[in-house]
């Protein structure tokens, strides 16, 4: 897969206006703040294709970034305090619109912060995927701010917070210096070559 042909392609603030799906999708999913476009920038080797925003809760749309094979899609980032009860709301029936149509979607890459515990937004988000069996994995973002011995404290500790949950698979990645990157990109690259994977039944 060319990663470094991605390119924005369509923006949607409501469920109404969703794209239809005609290529394989993998999806990012993540807290406000939590790295989601630095992550997409890095993984394309783009530096701007993803607008990065200094303010939490600013991305309030599904961004879609086209690649010759799939689509790279973007929810809006969740667990903003400072967002108003209605803008809640209806980042709630955006994203749970995208999930509930009969989409290709190949994987879902849940974002978390590598440097603190799943907060209870991230918890909500693994049991929903789990719940209606969305293939998915935990991307561990910001790994490079931690040392060699912080690090593994939280290694130990996110085998405990996902204990619940079995086979997870978790992948630490850093938008500063790639780690993880290449891994994700195969990950990526097999999903959305693998024309066996099923999608999921809705009720």
């Amino acid at each position: 897969m060319r990663f470094d042909q991605a390119v924005f392609e369509s923006a949607s603030g409501r469920a109404e206006q969703l794209p239809e799906s005609t290529l394989p999708e993998i999806v990012f999913s993540g807290r406000s703040n939590v790295g989601k476009s630095s992550l997409i920038n890095k993984l394309v080797n783009r530096k701007f294709l993803a607008r990065v925003s200094s303010t939490p809760g600013k991305t309030a749309t599904i961004n879609f970034y086209r690649l010759q094979e799939a689509r790279l899609v973007d929810l809006p980032g969740y667990g903003y305090a400072k967002v108003s009860f209605s803008e809640k709301k209806r980042w709630a029936e955006l994203v749970e619109g995208y999930f509930q149509q009969p989409r290709d979607i190949r994987l879902v890459i849940q974002l978390v912060d590598m440097r603190h515990p799943p907060t209870r937004d991230d918890m909500q988000m693994v049991s929903f995927l789990c719940e209606n069996e969305f293939p998915f994995l935990v991307v561990l973002t910001k790994s490079d701010k931690l040392n060699k011995t912080e690090k593994e404290a939280r290694r130990k500790g996110l085998i405990e917070e996902f204990q619940e949950y079995e086979g997870i698979t978790l992948v630490e990645c850093s938008s500063v210096n790639g780690e993880g990157m290449d891994e994700l990109r195969e990950i990526i690259a097999s999903c959305v070559e693998d024309d066996e994977i099923e999608e999921p039944e809705k009720e």
